[in-house]
């Protein structure tokens, strides 16, 4: 009898071994996984764990975007949200030839629009600059001990460019912040807007020359 229970006892410990090892291996196969491959997962089979993992993968890239589009920090982090809440409710309508971020950054663009255009006859927006932490009103400077004098004059130009993308139509405004905050190619903005590659490119241009001329009276030409 005692030699029973032992044996019962040693099968259940490698049991839990091979459950405990199976799971770390099925742990590493999902970071392993490109963001197409964990998409299809989601959609195939509702899998919550591919599911986590791209919300990890991207959500500050996508909570970024919405503050500086947004120009608020509150908003913005539920905006991104919101975000993901679309992926996932939409996650039949992900195509497997197709490529994930564009995908995604289409559901933030859009849900950024959704959230402008609720606002249009509400008060103007935050003007401050928001930093990676989502703080506002903090300039991001490289020094690590600037003077006095450096950051008042960091901080006032970082509150006109601020002002000035705010000013900009939601359209270029998409463009400038993809483009220039997020590292986006021409080719992956005009994917993610659904525009030709050169609608992108004249849409920066413009977006640039209006930011110029608005930028002009406060530091000059």
């Amino acid at each position: 009898m005692h030699r029973a229970l032992m044996v019962k006892c040693q099968w259940q410990s490698r049991l839990g071994e091979a459950m405990s090892r199976s799971l770390i291996s099925y742990i590493a196969d999902i970071f392993a996984l490109s963001d197409e491959e964990a998409m299809v997962r989601v959609q195939e089979s509702n899998d919550s764990k591919a599911f986590s993992m791209l919300h990890n993968r991207w959500q500050p890239k996508i909570e970024r975007f919405c503050r500086w589009q947004l120009g608020d920090a509150h908003r913005g982090e539920d905006v991104a949200q919101e975000v993901f809440m679309r992926l996932y409710a939409r996650r039949r309508q992900f195509r497997h030839d197709g490529q994930f971020s564009s995908y995604l950054w289409r559901l933030a663009v859009n849900a950024c629009y959704d959230e402008l255009r609720r606002r249009q006859r509400k008060p103007e927006l935050s003007l401050c600059v928001a930093d990676d932490e989502g703080n506002y009103g903090e300039a991001m400077l490289e020094s690590d001990e600037p003077s006095a004098e450096a950051v008042f004059v960091e901080r006032e130009r970082s509150h006109m460019i601020k002002q000035a993308l705010q000013k900009l139509p939601e359209m270029y405004r998409s463009v400038v912040l993809l483009r220039h905050y997020e590292g986006l190619k021409f080719r992956e903005i005009a994917a993610v807007m659904d525009i030709p590659e050169g609608t992108v490119s004249s849409r920066m241009a413009e977006a640039l020359n209006r930011l110029e001329e608005m930028l002009k009276p406060e530091i000059g030409s």
